[in-house]
């Protein structure tokens, strides 16, 4: 497999959350855990908990190097390959610097979207290679809303 480019990124990346943030969230929180109370909805409150541990674990853990390389056969994400013959189609979302992503399209229906952050990466270059192998959906213009909230939310 020959490979025609490559890049590193983390894992998932933190957003810089100010003191307020934490004090908001917090009390987002303990509303929704009394309002489960109040309502004996206890499964809920149970989902909440959960919630709130693994953003804990997540806030207190470094993410993880990840590689992706394009090569002439399909991607590669560490050691997991994807041919192309199993991926519909690309777009690249591009409006930095809140958003610069890579995203595929699976056939299947049971893999999701897979987003690939572009970093410091040429779009353009990465784009003429991709083209060479797969469907471009130029429709796609913008992310996607819950990206957007997720962003925004700092999520």
């Amino acid at each position: 497999m020959k490979n025609l480019i490559s890049w590193n990124f983390p894992e998932y990346t933190t957003p810089e959350r100010t003191k307020s943030w934490y004090i908001f969230a917090i009390l987002f929180f303990i509303a929704l855990l009394l309002y489960s109370v109040f309502t004996a909805n206890f499964l809920f409150g149970l989902i909440i908990i959960m919630l709130v541990i693994i953003m804990f674990i997540l806030h207190n853990k470094e993410p993880l190097e990840i590689n992706f390389e394009i090569t002439k056969d399909g991607i590669k994400i560490d050691d997991q390959k994807y041919d192309f013959s199993s991926i519909e189609n690309f777009w690249l979302i591009y409006d930095p610097p809140q958003v610069k992503n890579l995203y595929f399209k699976f056939k299947s229906t049971f893999k999701p979207t897979l987003i690939i952050p572009l970093l410091n990466q040429n779009p353009l270059k990465t784009r003429e290679i991709l083209k060479e192998y797969l469907l471009e959906d130029l429709d796609k213009e913008s992310e996607s809303t819950t990206e957007a909230l997720a962003r925004v939310l700092k999520l």
